[in-house]
């Protein structure tokens, strides 16, 4: 690799190692368009596997080293690197991924390095606010700082780019943008919405507890409609297919008893949004699509990405106490037993928790309208990253 110039360019790098599929990279994909779009940034973002990336950017080109969407110089991250790592003003890496060696190495001989930060996973628990910010220091005496996102004050914030929600409620109140999204998607008939029915969007993995809701939904005295994007989901709704049939096709409709089942292509992060803006409740995974949930002003279920010995769901009940603050307490009995059984696979739990759920249905859609403002308090994550620099 060959050594730079030690004077700094004013643009940032982020380095993004695809992990689950969609869930890092759509998080580093939508800060780079943010540092862009809302502050002027010029954001290099190097990304490991272009395959993941390319289902939820479908311009991007998968064979192509170097390559710029949306004003984002993209490079193909590959070990060891192909390409000439240009210091700039900030050095991230995303999710405890690692840095190339050379970059490392390279980083060390400079006079004026760039800001090294180590950007986490998104978390509700309190710990995060003692540590957000502050520095480590390295066996090679470099220094790096951790940034955690969250939802305090005192963490890094949350994802969220200007003009979101105006976005949101002009395409609400625009039956013709609808009409035309769905048509792209292949399911006109969907544009007109029947008010007894149920639209749910479905990005989870494959669990026992959606096979269970799905089948107690033919038996719903209403209409249910299920968006699926093509992926993991899918495969807990197999009891759906006839015996002549493999596997599900995407563009297709699926139907039992009262349940309908639609197969979506994986989409761009913008048609994702209307995805959950259309939806009365959205069951999303990961990180990425999880946040995004929350930014629909919608009921939903969140089914967090599964750790040993439990982990992650005592990081779904700390974000589950800090969601439900202001929340009654049956709904949030409610809505609690409902996500604490879908993301511990318990079939039967998970359905009668369903039959409570609906019953405060309206108390949580009006919840999760007013959450976002909750949310964000004091100040959206791209602009903390942005001040945390100039301070530092």
């Amino acid at each position: 690799m060959t050594p730079s110039s030690t004077s700094l360019s004013p643009h940032w790098d982020i380095f993004c190692t695809v992990i689950d599929n969609f869930g890092d990279i759509g998080v580093t994909w939508r800060l780079a368009k943010q540092l862009s779009t809302d502050f002027g940034i010029q954001v290099t973002l190097w990304v490991d596997c272009l395959d993941s990336f390319q289902c939820i950017l479908p311009s991007l080109d998968a064979q192509l080293t170097t390559q710029e969407h949306q004003g984002i110089t993209i490079e193909h991250w590959q070990t060891p690197l192909k390409q000439t790592w240009k210091p700039g003003r900030v050095l991230i890496e995303a999710f405890a991924c690692e840095l190339p060696d050379s970059v490392i190495h390279e980083r060390k001989t400079l006079a004026h390095p760039p800001l090294w930060i180590n950007l986490d996973y998104l978390t509700a628990e309190a710990w995060i606010d003692d540590c957000h910010g502050l520095p480590s220091l390295l066996s090679d005496g470099q220094q790096r700082f951790f940034f955690f996102p969250g939802f305090s004050p005192k963490s890094g914030g949350l994802l969220c780019e200007k003009g979101l929600f105006e976005r949101q409620t002009s395409w609400l109140n625009n039956p013709h943008a609808q009409h035309d999204w769905l048509t792209q998607l292949g399911f006109t008939h969907l544009a007109t919405k029947n008010a007894d029915a149920t639209y749910i969007s479905v990005f989870s993995y494959a669990t026992p507890a959606l096979t269970a809701l799905s089948q107690h939904w033919q038996q719903d005295s209403k209409p249910i409609h299920l968006l699926v994007p093509h992926g993991k989901s899918l495969d807990s709704l197999q009891w759906m297919l006839s015996s002549h049939e493999t596997h599900f096709i995407t563009g297709n409709s699926y139907h039992a008893g009262n349940l309908h089942v639609h197969v979506l292509p994986m989409t761009s992060q913008e048609e994702f949004d209307k995805l959950l803006w259309y939806c009365d409740l959205n069951i999303v995974r990961g990180e990425d699509s999880f946040l995004r949930a929350q930014w629909a002003q919608k009921p939903f279920i969140w089914h967090i990405y599964p750790q040993e010995d439990n982990v992650h769901i005592d990081k779904l009940t700390a974000f589950m106490t800090q969601y439900c603050a202001s929340l009654d307490s049956e709904a949030t009995q409610c809505w609690q037993a409902l996500c604490l059984a879908f993301n511990e696979d318990k079939s039967q739990t998970c359905v009668d928790a369903w039959l409570a759920f609906v019953q405060h249905n309206q108390t949580l859609k009006k919840h999760a309208e007013k959450w976002p403002k909750q949310a964000l308090n004091a100040g959206d994550l791209a602009t903390r990253l942005v001040n945390f620099v100039k301070k530092s």
